[in-house]
């Protein structure tokens, strides 16, 4: 049984579409990031970071719990060895990529993000610093695909990793088009069934659940700092 704490966020959506891709069935359960479930005790066992996604995986009598988008996207890939190399060399040059994504791209594009979009006062400086660190990131990739079909040399979890982060970039201060392999490899990816499907996962949790100040204070506030 593999049950799936999620929220439809880019690193929620990066899970679901692995999940997706492997044709595996689990058990969707909702952690509304909004109005605070993730600071719930519960789910703090599973995830001491208060952070989504995280990932239960029950086999008998054997239980292992996951959290960090990344970690899980490992795990899945080794497990049902899919998705990622089997040799050694090319393997770290996945996990490479991968960890560019986790530590740079989906962290400062979620900065631009929040500054050009969230942010109540508007702050040129922290505008234009994640604003620009966007489009160096995303000059990475446009430099990474130059003739090449996927990030690696075929589909792997570094795809699913990196796409969903690149959904919303009028939301970054970045305009796709001046990225045309960008661009060609994000068209290519929407097209694929399982990643349609895996995008669509909790679509409608979100359109139950708005954003208010209740959300701002759990998302950007003080209910974060909480001692817990």
């Amino acid at each position: 049984m593999i049950n799936l704490y999620f929220w439809p966020t880019p690193n929620g959506k990066k899970v679901s579409i692995l999940l997706s891709e492997l044709n595996l069935n689990y058990n969707l359960i909702s952690i509304n990031i909004n109005k605070g479930d993730q600071f719930k005790k519960s789910f703090l066992k599973i995830s001491p970071n208060n952070k989504i996604p995280a990932l239960e995986i029950i086999e008998g009598k054997n239980a292992i719990t996951l959290f960090e988008s990344g970690s899980i996207m490992l795990f899945l890939a080794d497990k049902y060895k899919k998705f990622i190399s089997n040799d050694q060399i090319k393997k770290h040059e996945t996990i490479q990529w991968l960890m560019w994504q986790m530590a740079g791209f989906g962290p400062m594009l979620g900065q631009a993000h929040h500054f050009n979009f969230y942010a109540k006062d508007k702050i040129d400086y922290a505008v234009n610093r994640y604003s620009m660190e966007a489009k160096r990131l995303y000059n990475v990739l446009e430099k990474r695909l130059t003739n090449k079909d996927w990030v690696m040399d075929e589909y792997s979890i570094v795809d699913m990793a990196i796409y969903p982060w690149t959904i919303t970039t009028d939301r970054q201060g970045i305009k796709i088009e001046e990225f045309p392999n960008v661009l060609r490899w994000k068209n290519t990816m929407k097209e694929r069934p399982a990643v349609k499907i895996g995008m669509h996962v909790g679509k409608e949790l979100k359109k139950q659940s708005k954003f208010d100040e209740n959300s701002r204070e759990n998302l950007f506030g003080a209910n974060q700092y909480k001692k817990r």
